[in-house]
């Protein structure tokens, strides 16, 4: 039996070599072909996108998850829900303070996403991505409505970052929780600029009431009585019938307006809420555009936009009058369709200045797009607050004057004028360095304006600690402390204290 084996050895040992060598080749080919598809058709995952319509798109189709959590979504006639949540948040926050050093103002942020009804956000998304086409659709001052929602969608930015799995999320100053007891903050996911342009007014304000219950049912909403729940409500016509119910919430505005044409004096401050920069109209000039467009900077300064507008925009006549005609500065009146984004656009990428006045509010989307464009922007607007102003600024990147200086007859042309060539070159380089800060993305990048919001958050969370846990314990009828809403408004004109505190 061993010579019979020992025989036919060789014979066996051939075929067998010729059956490992078959496998290997088909795993080889396997292989290269499973590699040339991937190359063929990269994972989108992988991709950077800045535009809302086009990353709204692979959103809704392909990358919408299905969201599972511990949400309290009934109604219950018992505290035991949040008597449950106090303790376990005690039981963890006392186990932090005493075994983390660095709690609780180290990274990454903790924020429990809510998981709200289709209503309040996949239904409205998608009421958005079926309707944007219909560019007929305008407010009563001929702005596009999609093009205004597109400004305002911060809302969308932040969540799509947040609920994406986290092996495709790039931010580390972040992290979403799945247990409330877990959490710093509690995000609100309800889409309230979609919901106030594209619904009729009554089914909005409805729609408003419904969201605002479902929130304040919440067990983490009693707790805290919302204080560390984050609204985003970043068009300032939006969530306003309901705002009074959600004072103490972190609100994530487009601006602060002190002068009080949009928010009632109290109901915002920089203390409490957080100021996020419009999602920018134009395309992005980046590194190659920049170095190609300098040469081609001949105009001094540049507008296009409305020249008549209420409340602070009202300078904006004031300077369109002052400044017309004026040699190498260009001010025109334009549309925000898609011409005039075109022209814009243009027109900021041949000019070393662009003027960036207040409109019916003190901020403008107009800024941003110039400091995407590369174009310094010169801000004539004495009561705005501007975003991330705790990390970054302003004074590097913007020429920054007084509505009175501005008007002065010739006295704009002249300071800009006056700006010697190194010192335009180094706002230049501060704006080349500074753009990122302000481009919306998804995935959303580190130090993009989805990471800043976050680092900015994370420095109200001991606050709001403070006053969450003084109001479970303060009496009824207690002297109540001054706090930010007591203080005037903000104003650009010096005046002293001291009325304040006698």
């Amino acid at each position: 039996m061993v010579g019979k084996h020992q025989n036919h050895s060789p014979r066996f040992r051939s075929k067998s070599l010729i059956l490992t060598l078959l496998l290997f080749s088909f795993s080889l080919l396997v292989i290269l072909y499973t590699f040339s598809s991937s190359l063929s058709s990269p994972n989108p995952s992988n991709q950077t996108e800045t535009s809302f319509v086009a990353s709204l798109e692979q959103f809704l189709i392909h990358k919408a998850p299905k969201l599972r959590d511990d949400t309290v979504r009934g109604e219950s006639d018992d505290d035991d829900n949040l008597k449950k949540l106090e303790s376990m948040v005690f039981e963890r926050e006392n186990r932090l303070l005493n075994e983390d050093p660095g709690y609780p103002t180290e990274f990454p942020v903790k924020v429990y996403v809510y998981e709200m009804p289709k209503k309040f956000t996949f239904d409205l998304l998608w009421l958005f991505h079926n309707t944007y086409k219909e560019t007929s659709n305008a407010t009563s001052n001929g702005s596009p409505v999609h093009r205004l929602i597109e400004q305002h969608s911060i809302d969308y930015w932040l969540w799509a970052d947040l609920i994406s799995p986290e092996s495709e999320r790039r931010l580390k100053s972040v992290v979403r929780v799945h247990q409330q007891q877990d959490a710093d903050f509690f995000y609100v996911p309800f889409f309230t600029t979609i919901s106030f342009f594209l619904l009729e007014k009554q089914q909005c304000k409805s729609l408003y009431r419904e969201a605002l219950k479902w929130v304040t049912d919440q067990p983490a909403w009693k707790r805290s009585e919302g204080r560390d729940h984050i609204f985003p409500i970043h068009h300032p016509w939006s969530f306003k019938t309901v705002r009074k119910s959600v004072k103490n919430a972190i609100w994530l505005l487009p601006d602060m307006d002190s002068t009080g044409n949009w928010y009632k004096p109290g109901q915002v401050s920089l203390e409490k809420d957080l100021v996020l920069p419009y999602v920018p109209n134009v395309d992005i000039c980046d590194a190659k555009c920049l170095s190609e467009s300098a040469l081609m900077r001949t105009t001094l300064l540049f507008f296009r936009g409305r020249l008549k507008r209420n409340a602070g925009g009202k300078i904006r006549a004031k300077l369109g009058a002052e400044l017309s005609g004026v040699k190498d500065v260009i001010i025109t009146e334009g549309t925000a369709g898609e011409g005039g984004k075109l022209a814009a656009q243009d027109g900021m990428r041949r000019s070393l200045f662009c003027l960036c006045p207040a409109g019916d509010t003190p901020s403008s989307a107009r800024l941003f797009d110039a400091i995407v464009s590369g174009c310094i922007p010169v801000i004539v607007s004495d009561e705005l607050e501007l975003p991330f102003e705790g990390l970054l600024d302003y004074n590097k990147v913007a020429v920054i004057v007084s509505s009175s200086d501005a008007i002065q007859p010739g006295w704009l042309v002249n300071h800009l004028r006056s700006l010697i060539p190194s010192q335009v070159k180094e706002f230049q380089n501060s704006l080349a360095q500074y753009s990122r800060h302000f481009i919306y993305s998804s995935p959303a990048q580190p130090l993009g304006p989805e990471d800043l919001t976050w680092r900015m958050i994370a420095g109200k969370l001991v606050s709001i600690k403070l006053h969450t846990r003084r109001s479970q314990r303060v009496v009824k009828g207690s002297r109540s402390v001054c706090r930010c809403d007591c203080w005037r408004p903000n104003s650009t004109t010096s005046s002293s204290l001291s009325p304040l505190l006698s």
